[in-house]
């Protein structure tokens, strides 16, 4: 950041501006102290005159030389309009943090309020306030502050709203750290240049309008003086001599121009965008027992000898989301077990409901989503039910969420040991010393080198996988019985990707930790997994055992999902296998089996009847009114799928 503000003070305009502005605020500083009394001198035989060598802006009607008054009323000129600012930018954080600090109800009415205020004329709000607080500087410092609070405000809410959607706030989320600080730790930083520059930016607008309302005589009042008083009156006197109300409309364009190009002169060298007077970013989710309910029936809740065992319980998932047409089901009736040291894989395609599953586990839907299950438990605890404070203990201690992008798992701004021993920090209350201790300890366990220099680095200093290790490090931080893991080795190379797959076996294998790897890719699930869930359109369609994947698939989305993934004997001169036709579009679900319209078996009663998930001859279970046919050679579209003996 000190390069590239130095880059701009290099430039003719961030030059020319910086030094005006500092020109501006010495000058409030040393001018009272230096003219006070020649701006204070009466002097009766002068009164009104013009400019001339001895007063160069002529003087006013108790003769008062009009230049040094100029000079002195820059500080109070400035430090109301600082005040303003302050008071402006202070609301606005609150009112715009508002929907991630307070949630979704009170969120939304204050976000209604902020949208009202900004659609008026901020001179009009200015105004009003002005009436409210009474005339006065007082009055006019509070009535610019609260004026301009709801344009912050919105700022707040855009920039607060990209930066609570990235994979390191959920990460906090998942390890039980709080709203606030939340805010604090890990938002405000991250959106700390371009409030910065609108707080710049704001000032030069705060202090046209302070000058402005003491020209309508609402702001300072005799005996103090400001530009805009010495305006109003100036304007008195304009045909006797023009400079007397010149000279403080001129300290007022120069000033204000100061402050607005040195906040785009800003902008510019830190890369903030700056579109009709406001910032943004340049930026602007062996043998597991698998129990599924099907839509004839339920699970039975009897008595289950492995039931302490059991770390994760799911039954009927369901997640809605509001729509306009009406509500969209985008999970619908997931249910699944995982059980102490299991690895499940969760496939499909591109929303299927894998990822959307996960974070409804983790407590990680955000409003407006609704999420709503029969059962939902964590190591025996209800999720749906006892104090949220609990839950985030228990979520930050026994779950560990490895998210699928590792360029945006971590805060950019914060070094990495810090954030790994915030856990410790909030949940085993550990000092300091000992909680970064712990987090050096946790990087040596998931083999990144040099763990304590590390530790002192920021992200952009890590490689995608030595982030990704890192991440799955920050998960150990607590004592996790459970690892989610979306996508892990997304956007790495084939070498990382095994050494993160084999790093999470290692784990899983030597503290008896259960694992949902979530992917795209049936094959490496299938290799890592002891048993495998089948998503498609917010469903599991089949259940069954990693091994012998290719062998035991029944449904033909799994088989035409494992034909589509080309190995050593794939036939290089025929065309690449795909899954014909689109996703189901959640919002527009087709009666009966979703994947009728792509399927080559389908009849008119998987058009009709929305087959349940029910148990095979091989211990599996799957959803689908022609399980196990051959499927043959099929054209689609002018491309061949085979996705029978593959």
């Amino acid at each position: 950041m000190t390069r590239r503000m130095l880059r701009v003070l290099r430039t003719p305009l961030g030059l020319t501006t910086s030094a005006l502005l500092a020109g501006a605020l010495l000058l409030a500083v040393l001018a009272p102290i230096l003219w006070s009394d020649e701006a204070n001198v009466v002097d009766t035989d002068r009164i009104l005159a013009g400019p001339s060598a001895e007063h160069w802006a002529g003087t006013d009607n108790l003769g008062r030389d009009i230049f040094f008054r100029v000079l002195v009323a820059t500080r109070l000129s400035m430090e109301l309009a600082l005040i303003a600012t302050a008071i402006g930018v202070v609301v606005g954080l609150l009112l715009g943090s508002a929907p991630l600090l307070l949630g979704r109800r009170l969120g939304r009415l204050v976000t209604t309020a902020v949208n009202i205020a900004v659609a008026f004329p901020g001179l009009l709000l200015a105004l009003f306030f002005a009436v409210i607080f009474g005339v006065g500087a007082t009055g006019a410092v509070l009535a610019i502050g609260l004026a301009s609070a709801p344009s912050f405000a919105r700022l707040v809410q855009t920039l607060v709203a990209g930066i609570a959607g990235r994979d390191f706030v959920s990460a906090a989320r998942v390890a039980g750290v709080g709203r606030f600080r939340i805010l604090v730790r890990h938002v405000l930083p991250n959106i700390g240049e371009p409030l910065v520059v609108n707080a710049t930016i704001g000032a030069g607008g705060s202090l046209l309008a302070f000058a402005g309302l003491s020209f309508l005589g609402l702001g300072v009042q005799a005996p103090s003086y400001d530009w805009g008083r010495l305006l109003y009156d100036g304007i008195g006197m304009i045909y006797l001599n023009p400079a007397a109300a010149f000279a403080p409309g001129l300290a007022v364009l120069l000033a204000g121009l100061a402050f607005n190009l040195f906040g785009e002169s800003v902008a510019k060298g830190l890369g903030v965008s700056v579109v009709g007077g406001v910032p943004l970013t340049a930026e602007a989710a062996e043998g597991t027992s698998i129990q599924d309910v099907t839509q004839s029936g339920g699970i039975a809740d009897g008595p289950d000898a492995a039931a302490t065992e059991l770390v994760l319980d799911v039954r009927d998932l369901r997640v809605t989301f509001p729509g306009p047409s009406g509500p969209i089901r985008a999970v619908r009736g997931v249910s699944f077990s995982v059980r102490r040291g299991e690895a499940v894989g969760v496939v499909g395609e591109s929303g299927s409901g894998k990822s959307l599953t996960a974070l409804a586990v983790s407590q990680l839907v955000d409003d407006p989503g609704l999420v709503e299950a029969s059962r939902l438990e964590l190591l025996g605890t209800d999720l749906r039910r006892g104090r949220a404070s609990a839950h985030r203990h228990l979520l930050g201690t026994s779950l560990a969420m490895v998210f699928q992008d590792p360029m945006t798992s971590f805060n950019p701004t914060r070094r990495m040991g810090n954030q790994l021993a915030e856990v410790s920090r909030h949940h085993q209350g550990l000092s300091r010393r000992e909680a970064f201790a712990r987090a050096v300890d946790r990087l040596a366990a998931v083999r990144v080198p040099d763990a304590e220099r590390r530790a002192r680095q920021y992200p952009h200093e890590f490689s995608g996988g030595m982030r990704q290790r890192a991440m799955i490090g920050m998960g150990l931080m607590g004592s996790p019985s459970l690892i989610i893991a979306d996508e892990p080795t997304t956007a790495l190379d084939v070498t990382v990707q095994q050494q993160v797959l084999d790093l999470l076996r290692a784990i899983r294998e030597a503290d008896d930790v259960a694992l949902v790897l979530i992917s795209h890719d049936v094959t490496v699930v299938g290799e890592v997994c002891d048993r495998v869930l089948v998503m498609y359109a917010g469903r599991i369609v089949e259940d069954l055992p990693a091994a012998g994947l290719r062998a035991s698939a029944q449904h033909p989305y799994t088989r035409a999902l494992l034909a589509a993934v080309p190995d050593m004997e794939t036939d290089l001169d025929r065309p690449l296998a795909v899954v014909p036709g689109r996703p189901v579009d959640p919002s527009d679900t087709p009666a009966g089996c979703a994947f009728a319209p792509r399927c080559p078996l389908a009849d008119d009663r998987c058009r009709a009847e929305d087959p349940p998930l029910a148990p095979a001859a091989d211990g599996s279970r799957v959803a689908c009114w022609h399980a196990g046919e051959p499927l043959g050679l099929t054209e689609h579209t002018g491309e061949l799928i085979e996705v029978d003996g593959r």
